[in-house]
C-alpha cells in the first residue's frame, strides 16, 4: 500500500542534509546501521544510495511517496531525492543492524563511464533513480548476500561486488518508480530557482572574494552537490563563470574609460594579479587587453564621418 504526501508543503517535517563519509583510499561507502540511529530522518544527500533493509518493519518515505517496508525490501535513491525509514518498534526497543546502505557520488558514476564504455547500459538506471527505485523481493534476496560482502571487503574486491550488484540491479524485473514526475518537477523548479538567486548575488558582489562553500549555503546544498546543480546551470563551472563575468566587466571598463590602466582594471573587477587575468582574457576575448581596447578604438574611428 502506498500514497502521495507533500513534506514541507505546509507540513512540519525539516529536511535535513546527510554528509556522507566515504572513506580515504576507497570509491563509495558501504556500511550497515541500527535503529534508532542518526540518519532516520527527513533527509538527503548529493549521493546515490542503495539501501537494504535487514531488520524491523514499518514505514518509508521517498520525495512524495510513502509505503511499507520490511526486511528484504531493496530501494535505490538518486541524488538529493528526500528520503525516511521509520520502524515500528516499542519504546526503547533497539535493533543492532536494520539497514545495509552503499552510497556513491556522480563523480564516481561520471569517471567510470570515462573508464568503461560497458557502463552506457546503467545510465538509464542512474536516471531513473532520481525518483526512487523499489526492486521486487527475488532481487533483494540476490543482492542482500554480496551487500554483506562489500561491506567487509576491502581493495579491489569492493569494486567487483559493486559492479555484481548494479549488474543485479539492471537486470531485475518489475521495478517501479516511487516518486511523483510532479514532485520531481517541482524539486527542479525549487533548484533553479535557488541557482538564479545564487547567479544574482554573484553579479551583486562579482569582485568580492565569494567562496564556493558560502554559494552552497544560499541553496541548501553541499559543496560537491552545488557544484554539479551549478554547472548543470550555467553550462559553466563557477571559477569559469565568474571569470567570464569578470572579464565582461573588464571589457566596458576598458572601452568606457580609454585613459584607465589596465592594471587597475585587473583588480577592480576582482583579479588577484595581473598575468592571470591577461590569460583568461585572452582564452576568452582571442586577444589582449590593450588589443581589445585598440580595436574598439579603430572600429569607432572608422565608424566617424570623415
Amino acid at each position: 500500500m502506498a500514497h502521495r504526501f507533500r513534506p514541507g508543503m505546509g507540513g512540519k517535517m525539516q529536511l535535513d542534509l546527510e554528509l556522507v563519509h566515504i572513506r580515504s583510499g576507497e570509491s563509495f561507502a558501504a556500511w550497515r546501521h541500527g535503529y534508532p540511529f542518526r540518519t532516520v530522518r527527513w533527509h538527503y544527500h548529493p549521493e546515490y544510495e542503495i539501501h537494504l533493509v535487514v531488520a524491523t518493519s514499518g514505514k518509508y518515505y521517498i520525495g512524495d511517496h510513502v509505503g511499507d517496508f520490511e526486511p528484504g525490501q531493496l530501494i535505490m535513491t538518486g541524488p538529493n531525492l528526500p528520503q525516511n525509514w521509520i520502524s515500528d518498534v516499542q519504546p526503547g526497543e533497539v535493533s543492532a543492524s536494520r539497514t545495509e546502505v552503499i552510497q556513491f557520488s556522480q563523480d564516481f558514476v561520471d569517471r567510470l563511464a570515462d573508464a568503461f564504455p560497458e557502463m552506457e547500459a546503467a545510465e538509464a538506471l542512474f536516471q531513473r533513480s532520481r525518483r526512487g527505485l523499489l526492486f521486487d523481493g527475488e532481487t533483494g534476496r540476490k543482492v542482500a548476500p554480496l551487500m554483506r560482502r562489500v561491506i567487509d571487503a576491502r581493495g579491489v574486491l569492493r569494486l567487483a561486488l559493486y559492479f555484481e550488484i548494479l549488474d543485479v540491479l539492471l537486470n531485475a524485473p518489475r521495478v517501479q518508480t516511487l516518486c511523483s514526475l510532479n514532485f520531481m518537477l517541482d524539486m527542479e523548479k525549487s533548484e533553479e530557482s535557488a541557482m538564479n538567486r545564487v547567479i544574482a548575488h554573484l553579479r551583486e558582489n562579482l569582485t568580492e572574494p565569494l567562496s564556493e562553500t558560502e554559494l552552497a549555503e544560499m541553496t541548501g546544498q553541499s559543496q560537491s552537490a552545488f557544484s554539479r546543480s551549478f554547472k548543470r546551470h550555467t553550462g559553466a563551472t563557477l571559477v569559469r563563470f565568474r571569470n567570464q563575468l569578470r572579464i565582461d566587466l573588464a571589457c566596458q571598463m576598458l572601452v568606457s574609460d580609454p585613459e584607465a590602466r589596465i592594471s587597475d582594471i585587473c583588480f577592480d573587477v576582482g583579479f588577484s594579479n595581473l598575468s592571470n587575468f591577461n590569460r583568461h582574457f585572452l582564452r576568452l576575448k582571442g586577444r589582449s587587453p590593450s588589443e581589445f581596447r585598440a580595436t574598439f578604438a579603430e572600429n569607432e574611428a572608422a565608424r566617424m564621418p570623415a
